[in-house]
Formats: C-alpha cells, sequence, structure tokens
C-alpha cells in the first residue's frame, strides 16, 4: 500500500515539481481527448471521463510521493510513468462509449505507447540513480489499472467473453489474499517469469483488442494470456506458502 505523507517543509519543493509535471501532461491530456472525441465521434461525456481517471491518479501522487521517494525531485521515471498514467486514463475514458473499428484501432494504438512506455520508466530511474519504493509501487500499480482497463475494452468491444476481466482483477485477488491470509503477507522477489509473463498479458490484450483479429482468434490469445498470468500467481502463492511465516509467537 502506498503511505500517505505528513505535510513537511522540505516536501514543498518535491510537491511542487510533481505538480508542475503533473499539470503539463493534462494539459496534453485534455488536448488530445477533445481531439479523440472529434475523430472518433465520442460522446460528450469522454473527455469528463478521462480527466476523472488522470484526476485520480495525480491526486493519489501528490499525496503518497513525499512518503516514499527519497529525492527532492520527482525524477524522469515517475513523470514518464504519469504520461503512461495520462495514456491509460484516455484509454478508460472509452469505456461505455459506442465505436467501431476506428476507435478499437485508435485505443490499440494507444495502448502500445503506454506499453513501450512501460519499459522507459524503469531503465530511466536506474540510469539517473533515482530508484525509489515510490517508483517502484506506482509503476506496479499502474500496469495493474492498465491491465483492468484493457480487459474491460476487450470485453466491451466483443472480443473475448466475460472471463477475460478476470485478467483485470488478478492483481487485486491477491492483494485480497494477501490481506486475508498472514502466511502470504511477505514481499514476494521480483522475478524474469514475473515480467515476462506481466509483459505478455498486456500484449495478449492488446493484440485481442486489435480490429484486424476475428474474435475466436483474439479470445484464443487473451485466453493464453490469463492462463499465463494465472499460473504466475499460483507460483506466487505457492513461493510464499513454502515460507516459514514472518512472526513466530
Amino acid at each position: 500500500m502506498f503511505t500517505v505523507a505528513i505535510a513537511r517543509p522540505e516536501h514543498r519543493e518535491l510537491r511542487a515539481g510533481a505538480l508542475t509535471g503533473i499539470l503539463a501532461v493534462a494539459v496534453s491530456t485534455v488536448s488530445s481527448g477533445v481531439l479523440g472525441m472529434r475523430l472518433l465521434h465520442l460522446s460528450g461525456a469522454y473527455v469528463p471521463k478521462v480527466l476523472l481517471v488522470f484526476a485520480a491518479d495525480a491526486a493519489l501522487v501528490l499525496l503518497t510521493l513525499p512518503g516514499a521517494h527519497r529525492f527532492v525531485r520527482m525524477g524522469a521515471a515517475n513523470q514518464v510513468t504519469i504520461v503512461r498514467g495520462a495514456l491509460i486514463a484516455l484509454l478508460a475514458g472509452l469505456l461505455g462509449e459506442q465505436g467501431g473499428h476506428a476507435t478499437a484501432a485508435a485505443a490499440v494504438v494507444v495502448a502500445s505507447l503506454a506499453m513501450v512506455l512501460d519499459g522507459v520508466d524503469g531503465w530511466l530511474a536506474r540510469r539517473s540513480g533515482m530508484v525509489s519504493a515510490f517508483g517502484a509501487r506506482f509503476d506496479m500499480e499502474t500496469d495493474a489499472v492498465f491491465v483492468a482497463v484493457l480487459a474491460l475494452l476487450v470485453w466491451q468491444f466483443g472480443k473475448a467473453g466475460a472471463w477475460v476481466l478476470l485478467a483485470g482483477m488478478m492483481r487485486y485477488l491477491f492483494a485480497a489474499a494477501v490481506a486475508a491470509l498472514p502466511r502470504l503477507q511477505r514481499p514476494v522477489p521480483s522475478t524474469l517469469r514475473g515480467k515476462t509473463i506481466a509483459v505478455l498479458q498486456m500484449i495478449a490484450l492488446i493484440v485481442a483488442l486489435s480490429p484486424l483479429c476475428s474474435v475466436s482468434v483474439s479470445s484464443g490469445v487473451a485466453a493464453a494470456g490469463l492462463l499465463a498470468l494465472v499460473l504466475s500467481f499460483a507460483l506466487d502463492v505457492m513461493w510464499l506458502l513454502r515460507r516459514p511465516p514472518l512472526h513466530v509467537s
């Protein structure tokens, strides 16, 4: 969980810099939303939905950044993750919208850009020496929301059955299991397997969303991605259950 930091003088510079970056991205997001609404003939509710999602993301950043980020600047890596959040907000705004092939194609382009940037933020953090607990958690939660939105869009566009929504729920079901079972309450080490399957899940959902794929192909690809994701979480749970409890009374 993110930790909300108590306001302190030393946090003002960090929050001010973060707010500047967020506002710059917000302006671009609104412009992109208005353009998308006109080109794709979306409803007037599209831009407000986009702004609502982005505002929630921005509020979380401003509230929790000082508590887990040990630098006085937000850093380029976290700024890239904010841009990813804006792209995800543009995708989330499509939920509930009526759209055809053009809308699905636009969603694939935006989603592909968001996925590519997922590999940029971590690289920037390591290169700049600004790796932080906040950045790692921010990236992970952004990934979880991204997969959830993609799964909802795949279902909304009729490219797979309601079962595809499980892909977007897995991260939150795992979190609920961790909260309920003390044996699972320890950090899971980052693994190449976990990172690879996370990327493959995103790719599978983006491919499934593509208007170039038939429903049968989309369903098959989405099912393969979901199976790999379930297996990955199952392996994490098995690893946790094999470990001794953190606190022995």
